[in-house]
């Protein structure tokens, strides 16, 4: 399961794990953390497992310089990060490691239920937290505007395509697709090929048709859900769900160009992509490793572009700290965060390290800065990148273009919703497109009318 994948899989279960309570929080280390010697000792997660030697190895290495640049505090490392089968039980049994990796959809109801630490009066002194980019820093701040957590990773779906397929079909694969009208033009040439090609392929089932209509709606200028003073509400409901549900119902009953196998998911579609039958799908740039290890293929063999229209769906991950924690052991845990994960001075440092370990360097991930910081963590990557640099320059050129929205309230809920919609219209040509939006719109309204 790739690193998107895995994000899907984990909102259910920190949905369920979110009720247990803020009681259910605590340390696994002494309250303090600070032993006789003033060394604060702090548990932290996100160590790859043995299976990951490399990514292993690294972060190992990071825990004995860290610890030697800050001789007074000390990691005690966790495999992991936000591991559904037991994260509920940490919860409840007082085990949650003092700082602890969330996605992007996770902390406004850790916030809310009081589960994670305010860390606002450690944050006066910690390097290039300015250079991140506003809607990211965002995520972990909590209605009373403090600061709960700091973003490390961040992606953008855009489009992931084929070029050899794009030049069979007479396509420039420098020059992809920008509006959703030329994605379906594309689509029907790739169709053409003949030899079961399919021009455009989409996810329908496991919350992942839900997740991708929400960035269809989203890149047709809608939204999924608005607060409407202090309710949440459905706003799919609308000219941009009605545009993203008509073309894909004309791509795949008009033109034919979406095949005939529905009811997919995001493996069935890499599998595709990687049998060199499928032209597009939307995806972030980290599927097309996925694709490469996993089915032999060159990089050269696909691009990336930014998603069509005006917005993209954007996500994410970060670090939110144990409540219970003493404040000498959220300092040390903001610390440990900003020195391994959002160091731009450490960029070259890391590319020289993986270099030639069969390592992607050079894709357009993480992209948390703003343009001056960015621009220069960009052009370190480019130095030493290993995987074609034009092939991503799409993505490149456009995504800071749009504008990145996030998941919705009660995402993974919703998304179950809107899989029978993304179905309905993949499945069916006769679809009622009208009664699909608004019978979905009231079942997401019952699941908003909790959220504050």
């Amino acid at each position: 399961m790739d690193g998107i994948a895995r994000r899907r899989a984990l909102g259910l279960a920190l949905a369920s794990a979110l009720m247990l309570g803020p009681a259910a929080c605590g340390s696994p280390s002494e309250p303090s953390g600070v032993g006789k010697d003033g060394v604060v000792t702090i548990s932290v997660n996100d160590m790859p497992p043995k299976t990951q030697p490399v990514d292993r190895k690294i972060f190992e290495q990071d825990v004995k310089d860290f610890e030697k640049a800050h001789p007074k505090i000390r990691i005690e490392p966790h495999e992991g990060q936000m591991d559904p089968k037991t994260f509920a039980a940490k919860l409840a049994g007082g085990q949650l490691e003092d700082v602890y990796y969330v996605y992007f959809t996770d902390p406004a109801g850790l916030i809310q239920r009081r589960q994670g630490a305010d860390i606002t009066p450690y944050l006066k002194d910690v390097p290039y937290l300015k250079d991140i980019r506003p809607e990211f820093q965002d995520v972990f701040k909590g209605q009373d505007g403090k600061i709960y957590g700091l973003p490390n990773g961040q992606y953008s779906l855009g489009l992931v395509y084929n070029r050899a397929l794009f030049e069979r079909a007479g396509l420039d694969p420098d020059r992809p697709p920008t509006t959703w009208d030329e994605v379906r033009t594309a689509a029907k040439k790739i169709s053409a090929l003949g030899d079961g090609t399919v021009g455009y392929a989409d996810y329908s089932k496991n919350n992942q048709g839900g997740w991708h209509f929400t960035s269809w709606v989203y890149s047709m200028g809608g939204d999924i859900a608005v607060k409407d003073g202090d309710r949440w509400k459905a706003a799919f409901d609308d000219e941009a769900g009605r545009d993203a549900l008509q073309m894909l119902h004309d791509m795949r009953w008009t033109d034919g160009s979406m095949g005939t196998r529905q009811l997919l998911e995001i493996a069935d579609v890499q599998k595709m992509m990687g049998s060199g039958k499928l032209g597009m799908y939307m995806a972030g740039p980290d599927n097309v490793p996925t694709i490469v290890k996993q089915f032999e293929r060159e990089y050269d063999d696909y691009g990336v572009a930014a998603m069509p229209g005006t917005a993209t769906l954007g996500g994410g991950n970060g670090f939110m700290f144990n409540p219970k924690a003493s404040p000498e052991k959220i300092e040390a845990g903001v610390r440990w965060v900003q020195w391994k994960y959002l160091n731009p001075d450490r960029t070259a440092f890391n590319d020289q390290r993986i270099g030639g370990q069969d390592v992607p360097i050079g894709l357009p991930l993480d992209r948390l800065y703003t343009d001056e910081v960015q621009n220069k963590v960009d052009g370190i990557h480019a130095k030493y990148a290993n995987v074609p640099q034009k092939n991503f320059a799409p993505f490149m050129a456009r995504n800071g273009e749009l504008e990145q929205k996030v998941e919705p309230p009660n995402a993974q809920q919703i998304y179950t919703v809107l899989d029978g919609v993304m179905q309905s219209v993949l499945t069916k040509k006769d679809a009622d497109l009208d009664r699909l939006l608004g019978d979905a719109a009231k079942k997401v309204d019952s699941l908003l009318a909790t959220v504050k």
